[in-house]
């Protein structure tokens, strides 16, 4: 089997079982609130995240991993021998990818370490990443495994349902939906991450509405590609991302699924009551 080691960011919000299962290591995003600085699902959890939330007075803010995180990661596992794969969040959503980028130029220009922009974010990034990890395990090589990286770009995708633009203008990922802000009224938007953007789809008038509309939109996206997997994400909202989730089986019989719930550097950005239904179809 090659020593080849997984690098993602914690956006990729995949359950620690899987990340634990596959050996995939997560670099921690930065989440700044007020005069205190917290590492990504390291010593803030999600619930912990939110329950703060609800009663916050100042909103926190984010940041990339740092060049420095990075850099440790790589010096410790080329030190072990290990070939180095990196996928992480869209470079349109984070800085992130800069972050690794200057920390590989820090290593020697033959130093074995790739890095791919998933062009997505939260389990999309997961889905990448398992079916590399699998790849790794039948003897797949290091340029295979890039060639992998890239080729799942085309194979997954998110359509996801908030409560409020509020959020996502607040921290600039909004992209395409801007065309829905100050016309929301009691509307609730449908977004897609498309071309590593949130782009606005369509709104429709009630939660319920709106949670059954995603299921449409990935069963029309995935048409007759097999196999499928699904899994579905949530910021705070574990019910409901049950529900997509049951519903999208249902109609679509995946071989393998997963409840994801997102970290809090990207309930920053959602904001809470986001259910979001990932698929990887056809590879």
């Amino acid at each position: 089997m090659s020593k080849i080691a997984l690098v993602t960011d914690s956006t990729a919000s995949m359950p620690k079982e899987l990340s634990d299962k596959y050996n995939i290591i997560v670099a921690p995003q930065i989440l700044i609130w007020g005069e205190e600085t917290f590492e990504d699902g390291v010593n803030i959890t999600p619930s912990e995240f939110y329950t703060r939330l609800k009663k916050a007075t100042i909103m926190p803010s984010t940041t990339q991993v740092t060049v420095a995180k990075f850099h440790e990661l790589y010096q410790s596992l080329l030190a072990q021998d290990y070939q180095i794969l990196t996928v992480i969040i869209s470079a349109k959503l984070s800085g992130t990818l800069n972050s690794a980028l200057q920390a590989k130029a820090m290593f020697p220009a033959e130093a074995p370490i790739e890095i791919v922009d998933s062009n997505t974010t939260a389990m999309a990034i997961g889905f990448h990443l398992l079916t590399i990890a699998r790849a790794i395990k039948q003897g797949a090589t290091l340029p295979e495994c890039v060639a992998l990286a890239q080729k799942a770009r085309e194979h997954t995708g998110i359509f996801f349902a908030v409560d409020t633009l509020e959020f996502l203008h607040r921290g600039g990922r909004i992209g395409g939906a801007t065309r829905f802000l100050g016309t929301m009224l009691n509307f609730k938007p449908i977004l897609e991450v498309r071309d590593g953007r949130v782009e606005a789809i369509e709104r429709v008038r009630t939660r319920r509405k709106s949670l059954s509309r995603i299921v449409e939109l990935v069963v029309d996206q995935i048409g007759n590609r097999t196999p499928i997997r699904l899994a579905s994400l949530h910021a705070n909202a574990p019910e409901d991302a049950q529900a997509v989730l049951d519903e999208a089986s249902e109609k679509l019989k995946p071989i393998e699924t997963y409840s994801s719930e997102v970290s809090p550097v990207v309930g920053v950005h959602a904001g809470p009551g986001v259910v979001g239904l990932v698929y990887m179809a056809g590879m």
